[in-house]
């Protein structure tokens, strides 16, 4: 059963990292083509005012960026998170399976989504939204990335908590209290965590000669949208995810039940 879930989960993955891609390359990518765009224009006034040309050389076209290597990147991502998904929905069935056997595994991957996009996907683009291109100082990467997985990890580590608490305390106050129970100490955990964690305001103000602007600011339209479709995309990637995994649940779910009946019926006959 572990392999069919793990099966499910790799399909699941592999059509919402397609429709994810589709999404991406139509909305998405129009706005890193427009931040580069920006881009070239600033490093073109910062040459004429320093009278230092750099020539830089792309190792990939821009087409081979956003066709092949967008595409690749967000099924194999894709593929990646259906994968671990199916492993997390396995153990926690394992777990509820045996002690509510009435439980629709079905709800279960609905609630376990909801949970995992929050913990691994909301909370990390609240707090350190996703930039396009020529947003950000090359000093602070190593800064910004390691603050963005430290507040991954804490929303991970602190989801589990906060599901682990919330079924310990069911018995005791309800399924519905504990729920809340579990999602306060999470809130209140990422939170303290974000306000402890740097902020990094780096959008690119416009380049000056004296008092004369010769290149604009980067543009903040291009910011919004940018992250608007961004964390849509990702919406739409764990909604398709999660229906089609819901969905192969519900094959497997009439595939036993036809088994059951069918040894069922031979053994009545049997007898």
């Amino acid at each position: 059963m572990e392999r069919t879930f793990i099966g499910a989960g790799l399909l699941s993955g592999l059509i919402a990292g397609l429709i994810a891609y589709v999404f991406a390359r139509i909305f998405v990518e129009p706005q890193v083509a427009e931040a580069i765009d920006y881009e070239g224009v600033r490093s073109h006034a910062e040459a004429e005012l320093t009278g230092e040309h750099a020539h830089e050389h792309e190792l990939f076209t821009r087409s081979v960026q956003e066709n092949i290597g967008a595409s690749v990147g967000t099924v194999v991502f894709a593929l990646a998170i259906g994968a671990l998904f199916a492993v997390v929905f396995t153990v926690a069935w394992a777990y509820v399976g045996r002690r509510r056997p009435t439980t629709d595994p079905r709800a279960l991957a609905a609630a376990l989504s909801g949970i995992a996009f929050v913990a691994v996907i909301g909370v990390p683009f609240f707090v350190y939204p996703p930039n396009p291109p020529a947003v950000g100082e090359e000093d602070t990467i190593g800064s910004r990335s390691g603050s963005f997985l430290t507040i991954t990890l804490v929303s991970i580590a602190l989801a589990v908590v906060g599901v682990l608490l919330a079924t310990a305390l069911s018995a005791r106050i309800g399924a519905w209290w504990a729920g809340v129970v579990g999602a306060v100490v999470y809130l209140i955990g990422a939170t303290v965590t974000a306000a402890l964690l740097p902020d990094f305001a780096e959008v690119p103000g416009p380049v000056m000669d004296g008092d004369t602007i010769v290149a604009p600011g980067f543009p903040g339209q291009v910011i919004a949208d940018f992250r608007v479709y961004a964390i849509a995309d990702q919406v739409l990637l764990w909604t398709v995810l999660t229906v089609v995994f819901i969905g192969l649940l519900g094959v497997m779910m009439r595939r036993t039940r036809s088994v059951e009946a069918g040894v069922g019926s031979v053994e009545r006959i049997s007898a």
